[in-house]
């Protein structure tokens, strides 16, 4: 639970506050954006919840806090913010709630599907979502975009005795624990309805999930900018190779879908015509950086 003493000076006066431990993952101003705003480089209550729902999304992302960032003056019962996970975001996907801190506070997410369910990247292990996640018939098939948002994957994998997937090229000291290596840059159809594909550059192992032509679970490759109205990627959190992550974003170019689903970066969802002009605005937007550094190599 967030400390009174270290309380932002940034925060409103009132029941709810943001303390000093925040690390900006943003999962809060995603969650309840009209009490949590951005200020300097945190997050701090800038409006108090003045109804029960605005209650309820506030202690939803309390819960939700990697960092335990979030707290309260007054008591309140979680339980109804608890139990909100998973979370239906649309048809048969789930957002987990519960960040990790280890994985910087990256969102994960739950597909259920007869053939089996997918947790795309790691939430904590906690009990009351594992209870919840159980009555949900449980995990198949444990996806990891990339080596950064793995967090707990091998408490999520022993419980439920799923099989985790990931590049061999982020594996590295996991790869004798990783029961699905996958290998090269060519697309990897799981299932019917579940397509890898690898996309280098914000890791080099990086890979993005399409379920159903519909779904597409980005990690940390791509995601919403409401400062440009459209998707976006940034060379400022990219850790392996610009370019080729460019290269990742024209790729996608060859697919269509309906939402993106990151996990640092605000969600998108659009009819997919749309969704490919907000991508083509995307790369019109960062190729001129990725050409600029290919040319002072």
């Amino acid at each position: 639970m967030a400390l009174r003493k270290l309380r932002r000076p940034e925060n409103v006066s009132g029941d709810f506050f943001v303390d000093s431990s925040c690390i900006d993952c943003d999962q809060c101003r995603q969650i309840a954006p009209e009490t949590f705003g951005r200020t300097g480089e945190q997050s701090a209550v800038h409006i108090q919840p003045s109804t029960s729902h605005g209650t309820l999304l506030a202690l939803k992302a309390l819960v939700t806090c990697p960092t335990a960032s979030i707290g309260t003056t007054l008591r309140h019962d979680v339980q109804e913010a608890v139990a909100a996970f998973p979370e239906l975001i649309s048809e048969d996907v789930y957002f987990c709630g519960f960040a990790s801190e280890s994985s910087y506070g990256a969102s994960s997410y739950l597909i259920v599907r007869p053939e089996g369910n997918v947790l795309v990247d790691s939430p904590r292990f906690t009990r009351p979502l594992v209870k919840k996640i159980e009555a949900m018939d449980g995990i198949r098939f444990l996806f990891l975009t990339h080596r950064d948002d793995v967090a707990d994957h091998d408490q999520w994998a022993g419980h439920f005795r799923s099989t985790r997937i990931m590049h061999q090229n982020d594996a590295g000291r996991l790869r004798s624990r990783i029961e699905l290596l996958i290998n090269g840059s060519e697309d990897v159809p799981l299932e019917n309805d579940l397509l890898i594909i690898p996309t280098p550059g914000h890791t080099q192992g990086h890979m993005v999930l399409l379920y159903r032509g519909k779904f597409l679970f980005s990690g940390d490759h791509l995601w919403w900018s409401n400062h440009y109205r459209s998707l976006y990627a940034s060379r400022s959190v990219c850790w392996y190779s610009w370019p080729d992550q460019v290269a990742s974003v024209k790729r996608l170019l060859n697919y269509r879908f309906e939402w993106v689903l990151p996990g640092h970066g605000l969600r998108a969802h659009a009819p997919a015509d749309q969704m490919q002009q907000y991508l083509t605005a995307c790369i019109r937007r960062i190729e001129p950086q990725s050409v600029g550094l290919q040319n002072s190599l």
